[in-house]
């Protein structure tokens, strides 16, 4: 089996995300839990968490079924720390983490299991989400796409979902297709979706 095989949507006008509560209220612990630097045995010691959301399609609604969270960053690692940086250098926004700190690459033996497991379900990768938690002066909520964003999104078929959380007590999430701020998907929070 073609190991994209369940990566990938393609955008339509009217879609929605489904997204059951007990899904979206793992992911902000698993943010809270980073910021909180509470980390796990394998998992890298940073205040960043990503991930890849899982689900299926019907119609016009695309529904989240799995949140998997990404515990290895291979960022710092040859040959993704080259590439990140340059891509970083080009694209990215100064903040209060240096640009040779930000970021995040999947390990590739992480990816695959993952990938794998999205398989056997018979669900899609929908996407990946990340969370921000530095208010910029013109990006207060920081809910947006960056431009960095939008560059690594580009051409991936799949959604960018952004967590913010600049007030860690209030959490929220959006969507967006290729990570393009004009390519949004609205999420509806569900307590009766699979």
């Amino acid at each position: 089996m073609d190991i994209m095989q369940h990566t990938g949507i393609n955008f339509e006008a009217g879609s929605r995300i489904i997204f059951p509560s007990r899904h979206l209220h793992a992911l902000y612990e698993h943010c809270r839990r980073k910021l909180a630097e509470k980390y796990l045995a394998d998992e890298s010691r940073e205040r960043k968490a990503f991930g890849l959301i899982a689900g299926f399609k019907t119609d016009l609604d695309l529904t989240v079924s799995q949140c998997l969270p990404l515990l290895k960053n291979a960022r710092q690692m040859a040959p993704y720390k080259k590439f990140m940086d340059q891509v970083m250098a080009r694209h990215a926004v100064p903040s209060e983490t240096p640009l040779s700190k930000r970021g995040w690459v999947a390990a590739p033996e992480e990816l695959l299991k993952i990938i794998r497991g999205i398989q056997q379900a018979d669900l899609l990768l929908l996407g990946s989400y990340h969370m921000h938690r530095v208010a910029w002066p013109d990006d207060p909520l920081r809910d947006t796409p960056t431009i960095l964003d939008t560059v690594l999104g580009a051409q991936s078929r799949m959604l960018t979902f952004i967590i913010s959380m600049v007030k860690s007590e209030e959490p929220f999430i959006r969507a967006f297709y290729e990570g393009k701020p004009d390519r949004e998907i609205p999420i509806i929070v569900s307590d009766f979706a699979k």
